[in-house]
């Protein structure tokens, strides 16, 4: 594969103080819904519905996933900041209501709100980046906002199992007030959009060309093909970590996400250089091998092993499959395009979470064969980025 033409931008030109507050506030977003994930378990538990665990994850994506058609019709008419801006103060609003949750399908009901964050902030920060960084670059930029978030994660889990020491009341108003500084640091920000329009109840007319942009097909397809892993894991890990004899649940999703982060700025530069279909080939093969690795897991350090190579897999995916959706897209249109891959990126992970937690069902007998099903996903996503011949406009 061949250099992109021309000699790219200096990073002081490209990455300006603007650049480095959407990264922020992406970190403190992303640390505060998943700071709580790895104890919703144990309270939705504590509230008498331990069965319904699969439906932590699920209702969350379903939500975010519905809300993606609206979020990129209004990323594109009415402004980026002001998409990010309503997922923050969802999440900063939920945070306080967590606490006087005292029944399981009031707390199952939360979840569906809560999802609509992410149906909202992530689709704005990645339509934002895409309008100010130049298309050389972008693999590169996709994979420094990818590396904010992921900190995010990392750190919301760590500091999470701490925090959840003082209760879970404080630990649901710590999420709240990341969420908070994620929106504050938003009024600092610059719109991009062009061309802005009023909110109207236009808005809520959601037509078939909103919800599906078909220019980015072939990214959607590879996108919900390795997000159904991330769902099981997300749903999977904090029972297996007791079964393996790990006690600390925030600690593995730490190593996940540090993972994640140590590969994201290497492979969104590789997608640059190489193209994408080539880095998404390696990774789809990675998140196979690890998925086998995770499943048939027996002790702590195979455990761990198996997520630091997920966590690898998941960091070179992620920058690069957004990268690919961008370059495809029409400038024009890019929420809405951005919006299309989200949209399967939950559709995986929401399927991930409900079939993997089925098939789990509490049971350790049966992870090989919960993970096995991650595994073929994997692989078809590996085989159908052969049948990909279009040159990417990252390589020519």
């Amino acid at each position: 594969m061949s250099k992109p033409a021309g000699t790219p931008a200096g990073i002081s030109n490209v990455y300006t103080p603007q650049f480095w507050l959407v990264c922020l506030s992406s970190l403190l977003f992303f640390a505060s819904f998943n700071m709580i994930i790895p104890e919703l378990p144990g309270y939705l538990t504590k509230l008498g519905g331990a069965e319904y665990k699969g439906l932590i994850i699920a209702l969350f994506t379903l939500t975010a996933m519905l809300s993606r058609p609206f979020s990129g019709k209004m990323a594109d008419r009415v402004g980026r900041i002001p998409v990010m801006m309503l997922g923050s103060v969802v999440c900063f609003a939920v945070g306080f209501v967590y606490p006087l949750t005292t029944t399981v399908s009031g707390f199952l009901l939360l979840r569906l709100v809560h999802g609509f964050s992410t149906g909202f902030t992530p689709t704005g920060l990645t339509a934002y980046l895409s309008d100010v960084i130049p298309a050389q670059r972008r693999g590169e930029a996709m994979g420094i906002l990818g590396t904010a978030g992921t900190v995010g994660m990392a750190l919301g889990p760590a500091i999470g199992g701490f925090v959840a020491l003082l209760g879970f009341d404080f630990l649901f108003y710590t999420s709240s007030m990341c969420a908070f500084l994620s929106a504050a640091i938003l009024l600092r920000l610059r719109e991009t959009l062009p061309v802005r329009h009023k909110v109207s109840i236009d808005l809520l007319k959601i037509h078939k060309r909103d919800v599906f942009e078909p220019r980015v097909w072939a990214t959607c397809v590879v996108m919900a093909l390795s997000a159904y892993m991330y769902g099981t894991v997300f749903t999977v890990l904090p029972d297996f970590g007791d079964f393996v004899g790990i006690r600390n649940k925030g600690i593995l999703f730490t190593y996940l996400t540090v993972a994640s982060l140590l590969v994201r700025l290497v492979a969104g530069r590789a997608s640059d250089y190489f193209g994408r279909v080539f880095v998404l080939k390696v990774s789809t093969a990675i998140i196979a091998v690890a998925s086998i690795v995770i499943g048939f897991a027996t002790t702590p350090v195979q455990l761990i092993g198996g997520i630091l190579l997920y966590g690898a897999g998941q960091g070179m995916t992620s920058p690069t499959v957004f990268a690919w959706a961008t370059d495809l897209s029409d400038e024009n249109f890019r929420g809405r395009a951005l919006s299309t891959l989200y949209i399967f990126m939950e559709l995986g992970i929401g399927l991930g979470a409900l079939v993997g937690g089925l098939f789990f069902g509490s049971n350790p007998a049966h992870l090989p064969v919960t993970f096995l099903a991650c595994c073929l996903l994997a692989c078809v996503a590996f085989a159908y980025l052969f049948t990909i011949r279009t040159k990417q406009p990252a390589t020519t």
